[in-house]
């Protein structure tokens, strides 16, 4: 007889998060995404030339077998997004509740924990990201001290709003970033299609610059590739997050699977958009001469310098967009792993509108350190790329076990997606883990800004969480009782086992 999955159990549901946002508000919410092209959309083209457009859509691409899975997952088992469904599919209480480590719990919140690790660096990343935005536009000059303090209130700035617009629940949330959408998504778009109505692009820079000069389809040229990707699909394939609502959403059997297409091809068009049109009308040598305001470069050239710097204010609102996406994700996966007892459960709390209030101000501390220890956002971006890719690859894996174990077969679908894709998923674990991951390894070593020490911190990053998961079991074993530990500490005495299900 097969176990059964009580529905109720999950860990989303517990935490006392409110079903409140429909298909529509799902795809607003996530609508900031195509804005994660703005740090890294030089640094592939610095790298890879005008090849780095298909690595964009290859990356998109990729989104469409990632993402469809987990949205099943999210609309059948109502759980949050990448984090929660790593984490309810891998526990197995009863498999493990003779064992002295509970595997299942060990996996699934590292997994969580990897995906948080690729959220939460964002608003450093766009902080720092605007505030350069800014010192182009006024020709500022600061010392690297003073840069450093410069960007730190930006980022308590943005904290602070994003706190106060996001306390009362999703809901309200949505309705402020429609505003935002309509303000932030023409004009990226403008930005990037004016110049091509205006005359200004050189289809031959795409075509003449493909490759990098002396390029060549060698174990180098792959790895780079295959490292880029990594870079790219953290901002490319960044579109679940209209999944991590999925125990939110009033109808998860329909409003996931609609949201997730939908915002699947609206990003399908933009990153192919923006990234052709910005090397067309640039050009390689131009990118690297401006670095990660080349997006200023390209208003400047259509609009002249005024217009330019409306264009790239507005530039800035969607910069604010996709940090307040990101922070909410972000603090969702931490208050469903506080509630499984992968976190102290200090940040499973919520507050009257079902906001992990503990959990935001636990995110602003790591951004605050983030933004003061004076990394650039390519080097944050890097690292905490490595992280999406070990979350990605265990969300298919995940997919694949739900599909597959007697303990969830009976479980009926909300949704479903086809047969093909459950077959992809393999393809998929493959591919971040053997392929991927190998790839942004090589890419820290070699690339320029970054070095050996950056393999170490990204590993770092990732796996220090193991070490730190067991210290937390013991304090929970200790002070918590009543959430079910990850090790069971009276296996040795020959008592009844600690871990239930």
């Amino acid at each position: 007889m097969s176990e059964q999955v009580d529905m109720s159990d999950s860990s989303a549901s517990s935490g006392g998060l409110v079903k409140s946002i429909n298909w529509k508000q799902g795809v607003i919410i996530a609508m900031g995404v195509p804005i994660l092209i703005v740090p890294s959309i030089a640094d592939l083209s610095v790298t890879l030339w005008a090849l780095s457009i298909v690595v964009w859509v290859v990356s998109v691409l990729s989104g469409f077998f990632l993402n469809l899975t987990l949205g099943e997952m999210c609309a059948t088992f109502g759980v949050a997004g990448i984090g929660g469904s790593i984490q309810y599919v891998f526990r197995n209480d009863e498999k493990y509740k003779n064992k002295k480590l509970n595997l299942g719990r060990m996996i699934g919140s590292f997994g969580a924990w990897n995906y948080f690790v690729c959220w939460v660096p964002v608003i450093p990343i766009f902080t720092i990201m605007c505030g350069e935005y800014i010192l182009t536009i006024f020709e500022f000059e600061m010392s690297t001290l003073v840069k450093t303090v410069y960007y730190l209130a930006i980022g308590i700035v943005m904290y602070a709003a994003i706190i106060l617009m996001g306390r009362n629940g999703l809901e309200g949330g949505a309705r402020v970033q429609m505003i935002l959408t309509v303000i932030t998504i023409v004009p990226i778009l403008v930005i990037a299609l004016a110049p091509v109505i205006l005359g200004h692009f050189d289809l031959g820079l795409v075509t003449g610059e493909f490759t990098p000069t002396n390029w060549a389809w060698d174990g180098n040229g792959i790895l780079i590739v295959l490292g880029t990707l990594v870079v790219a699909q953290w901002s490319a394939v960044a579109w679940e997050s209209a999944a991590t609502y999925g125990s939110e959403y009033k109808d998860p059997a329909t409003d996931v699977p609609k949201a997730l297409i939908a915002c699947g091809l609206i990003c399908l068009a933009m990153y192919f958009l923006i990234s052709f049109c910005v090397y067309g009308v640039l050009g390689q040598a131009e990118i690297e001469a401006n670095g990660a305001t080349c997006l200023q470069a390209v208003a400047e050239l259509a609009f002249g310098q005024y217009g330019g710097i409306i264009a790239v204010v507005l530039l800035i609102v969607g910069m604010v967009m996709i940090v307040q996406t990101a922070f909410l994700g972000a603090a969702r996966t931490i208050q469903v792993m506080a509630t499984d007892g992968n976190l102290p459960l200090v940040f499973s709390k919520t507050n009257k509108a079902g906001v992990p209030m503990n959990a935001m101000f636990f995110e602003t501390g790591i951004g605050v350190f983030v933004i003061v220890a004076q990394v650039t956002s390519s080097q944050i971006l890097a690292i905490s790329a490595t992280g999406f890719s070990i979350a990605l690859g265990l969300a298919s894996l995940s997919f694949i076990i739900a599909r597959k174990s007697p303990r969830f077969k009976d479980v009926p679908r909300a949704y479903k997606v086809p047969k093909a894709l459950y077959y992809c998923a393999y393809a998929m674990v493959v591919w971040e883990w053997f392929m991927l991951f190998p790839g942004i390894m090589y890419y820290l070593s070699v690339i320029d800004g970054f070095g050996i020490s950056y393999v170490f911190i990204g590993i770092g990053v990732c796996f220090g969480y193991i070490p730190a998961w067991c210290v937390l079991q013991w304090w929970n074993h200790k002070h918590h009782p009543e959430v079910v530990c990850g090790i069971n500490f009276d296996v040795s005495k020959d008592a009844e086992p600690t871990v239930s299900e």
